[in-house]
């Protein structure tokens, strides 16, 4: 509701498309708050409740996106899950120069989600090849909605994928991957 994306807004606000949930049988949502690099994930979820609690026609519940990494973030990590009820972050390897997490920050996020005992969700496209082969088709000419598709080949979420699945192996945890729905683990713990 009311993302903020890329120079755009949603067209539904939290009374809109709660209401919306509402007449459609849903009785709850769940949206993310996500900050800008450098932002801070506190006051993007402050941001998010301020939007959202004046409007809001049902119950709902937010997941906070980790969009850079550093001690500070770990820390506001902990705070949100201690102090607010977050118990879950979402982590892009896509949109690249916007919310894109390199395979580091992504092996701290997921050590911390684990520390903390939230869920670690990851967004696993590779968002380096996606800016690649939007480039190509724009210089093809081809701006309409197709592009989006054209730009992600299924291998391109194939090796995110794996990727995060590798790295969360590291970590030893699991992972849910946003783009299949699908919780995501490897049963072949190494112990080191």
């Amino acid at each position: 509701m009311q993302l903020p994306f890329m120079g755009t807004f949603a067209i539904d606000d939290f009374y809109t498309g709660t209401r919306a949930a509402l007449a459609g049988g849903t009785t709850m949502i769940m949206d993310f708050a996500i900050p800008q690099k450098g932002e801070s994930l506190v006051e993007a979820y402050h941001r998010w409740r301020s939007w959202a609690d004046p409007k809001v026609c049902c119950d709902y519940a937010l997941h906070v996106a980790v969009t850079w990494w550093s001690d500070k973030v770990g820390k506001e990590m902990e705070e949100l899950t201690e102090e607010h009820g977050i118990n879950s972050f979402k982590m892009f390897m896509a949109y690249k120069d916007t919310w894109q997490l390199d395979d580091h920050d992504l092996l701290e996020s997921f050590k911390q989600c684990k520390e903390i005992g939230a869920l670690a969700q990851v967004h696993a496209e590779n968002g380096d090849v996606i800016k690649e082969n939007s480039a190509k088709l724009l210089d093809m000419g081809i701006t309409g909605p197709e592009g989006h598709e054209l730009s992600r080949p299924e291998e391109v979420e194939a090796e995110a994928t794996n990727r995060a699945c590798v790295l969360s192996n590291q970590v030893r945890m699991i992972i849910f991957n946003s783009i299949l729905n699908k919780v995501m683990y490897s049963l072949n713990y190494n112990e080191l």
